[in-house]
């Protein structure tokens, strides 16, 4: 199966204070995968099979719950594309300039 993207940005609900410390322990589990992965302002993106990035997604909430979050709001993006997607293919031409 071809390699796809998916972003993922979550938002657990805890104290404002521990938004972030409860964000970067999804983003812990997205870099212990091994898939490529590119951390943005508002979601981190990966590429990948869909169904090893779908197991991360749903491992990375609950690493939010574990670090405390009663709930976790999740807000996915995929690009699917048969023939297979890649995030440098998307955004190379902008990190040359």
């Amino acid at each position: 199966m071809a390699k796809i993207i998916m972003a993922l940005q979550v938002v657990p609900k805890v104290e404002e204070s521990r938004i972030y410390e409860v964000v970067d322990e999804a983003i812990k589990v997205i870099a212990a995968s091994g898939v490529p992965y590119e951390v943005g302002p508002m979601e981190t993106t990966m590429e990948g099979e869909p169904d090893q990035l779908w197991e991360i997604i749903k491992e990375a909430q609950e690493a939010c719950i574990r670090a405390g979050a009663s709930r976790v709001m999740a807000y996915i993006k995929m690009d699917y594309v048969p023939t297979g997607s890649t995030i440098g293919e998307k955004i190379d031409k902008y990190r040359n300039k």
